[in-house]
Order: C-alpha cells, then structure tokens, then sequence
C-alpha cells in the first residue's frame, strides 16, 4: 500500500510538472519584457542562450511585450520578473503594487531632452519655453521637463501631445519640438536613418539621476522563493556583466537569440558599446547594485513633485521608506 501511494504521488508530481511547462527538477520563472527585444534585455538572452538559466535550475519563459505594463504583470503574480524603470516604477509602487527592485540593469538615466540637431534656435532646455513637447502620456513627464527647463533658466511652460510615432520621427515631422529618446537606441537608430538628434542631459541641469531600467519581481515570490530568485537574479546579473565586459559578442548572442529582429545589426552592435561604456557599470565598477541615494534623488522629486498618488487616488505628500523598495541580497557577492 505505501508503495503504490509513493508511486502515485510520484506520477502526480511528475504530471503537475509537465502541466507548468518546466522541464522536471526546474522552477518555471517569468519575465514580462517592456517591449520589443532590445539591447535594455540583453543580459536576459545572454543567461538564456549560454544556459546560465537551466544551470541554475530555473525553466525561464520570456514573455513579449503588451498593452498591460510589467510592473501591473508581475504585481498581480502574471510573472515573476520584469523589466521596468525607476520612474513608472514610482508610481506603481505607491499606488500599491506588490514589486520590489532587485537589480539595476542601467546606473544613468537612458534617455535625454532631444532636438532635431539643425535646430540653431535651441541650444539649451531654456530655450523649450513655448514649444511643444511630445510625450508618451507618463505622469512623471511633465513635472521632470519642467525641472530641467527650469534648472537650465527658463520659465518651463510648454504644451504637451502623446506621440503615435517615435520620438525622432515626430521631431522630423515637426509635429514636436522636443522629446525624450533612449540615446542608446533611437538616438543610434535615428542617426543611422539620417536623422540625428541634438540632446540634453538631465543631470547637466541639476535633476537627480536614476536607475532608468530595473529588473523587478514579485514581492510575495520573492520572500517565498529566495534561492530560487537569487538563483535567477545572478544569473541575469552574468548576462548583464557579459554585455558590458564583451559588448560585441553580447550583441551577437542577442541576435542569435532573436532571428529576423533586428533589420540593423549596426544598430545592436553600437547601442551595446555605449550601455557597456557609459550605462551598465556603476562607480565602483559594478553590475547591477543600487543605492538608496540614487531611490531618494528621483523619487523623492516625484513625491515632491505632488505627482504621486496612492492606492486610494490622494497625492502622497510623505516620501515614503525607499529602502523597502529595492534589495541588492539577490545579486552575487
């Protein structure tokens, strides 16, 4: 009798594990990606491709980008991981969402304020004052664009439109006057397309830097989980640290991850090189840790701002504990 239920329970086990799609012995991990593959996810395909996962134990599913956003996915326990940015981040996470932080994928900011580089009337944000601004509908826009006008000594008034099209193709439409690329990718695409940009900084007119792209989970797997996460999160953080010691063979294995993806290999290739340059590493030389300096810059703007509401729709007027909201435990020694 024992033996016969030991064999059942056997079979069960081995039948719950092929109904999750993990191959037996393996943890089914999924990463909501923020969109289309790029080079913000290619320490992700690196991990993948070279098996990093699978040694780890973990079965990892990436799952492609739709209307619903990875912070609102791996909240409600639609994924166990995601792509996301310190700025949605903020908002999703005083509005309730159950996700922490547990590795900075860039260090810096990855986009810029950028003009259409034959425009001579404007070499400087202060020169943005009555111009149009084109966006993409995020609450923490505007407040940030007027931040940067005014840091650099205009009034930061402007008019606002959600753009349909790409940033640099609405600059060279002249549907806007200004926007906000990723320089490592549109402002590389939009040079190679013979349309290039002229950009701003935010951080050369006194606004705080942040952690433009994040890995996140779910907090509740997360503290069920922690060999599992620490597992997944390390062997991410390899694929990222490939990507910014290796960038060329990064870029290839992204590709070689994503057949008939990119129509411009040049395009992967030198948006690699500069997340490797400038983005990947923090001051010490590292991939993936974050500090609470860096969470306190842009997000207590955000709570100051008085852009920032919570579960209940009323503005946050108290910067919250942002040290709850990130973890570095996950990432190797």
């Amino acid at each position: 009798m024992a033996r016969a239920l030991a064999v059942l329970l056997a079979t069960l086990s081995l039948v719950l594990a092929a109904c999750s799609g993990a191959p037996p012995g393996r943890t089914p991990i999924r990463v909501a990606l923020d969109w289309t593959p790029n080079t913000n996810h290619t320490g992700l395909y690196v991990a993948q491709v070279e098996g990093w996962f699978a040694e780890a134990g973990l079965d990892v599913e990436f799952l492609p980008y739709n209307s619903t956003s990875p912070d609102t996915l791996v909240s409600a326990g639609a994924a166990e991981f995601g792509i996301s940015f310190q700025d949605s981040f903020t908002y999703s996470k005083a509005a309730g969402a159950d996700i922490t932080s547990v590795m900075a994928v860039l260090q810096h900011w990855g986009s810029e304020i950028a003009v259409r580089a034959d425009r001579a009337d404007i070499t400087s944000p202060a020169d943005l004052d009555g111009s149009v601004y084109g966006g993409f509908g995020g609450p923490g826009e505007a407040p940030k664009m007027q931040a940067v006008i005014r840091g650099a000594g205009g009034v930061g008034e402007f008019e606002t439109v959600v753009l349909g099209t790409s940033a640099y193709e609405a600059l060279y439409s002249g549907d806007v006057d200004f926007t906000e690329p990723f320089v490592a990718w549109e402002g590389i695409e939009a040079e190679l397309r013979g349309e290039p940009l002229k950009t701003f900084a935010y951080t050369d007119y006194g606004f705080p830097d942040a952690y433009s792209v994040l890995l996140i989970g779910n907090s509740p797997w997360l503290a069920g989980h922690p060999e599992e996460a620490r597992a997944f999160v390390q062997a991410a953080q390899r694929g990222y640290q490939l990507g910014a010691d290796d960038p060329a063979r990064a870029a290839q294995l992204l590709m070689d991850a994503n057949p008939g993806v990119f129509a411009e290999p040049e395009l992967v290739t030198r948006s690699q090189d500069l997340l490797a340059a400038e983005y990947l590493r923090d001051e010490s030389g590292a991939v993936g840790p974050q500090t609470l300096e860096r969470w306190s810059g842009y997000s207590g703007f955000v709570v100051d701002s008085g852009s920032l509401t919570g579960p209940d729709g009323s503005p946050v007027t108290e910067r919250p504990d942002f040290a709850t909201w990130f973890t570095n435990e996950y990432l190797a020694p």
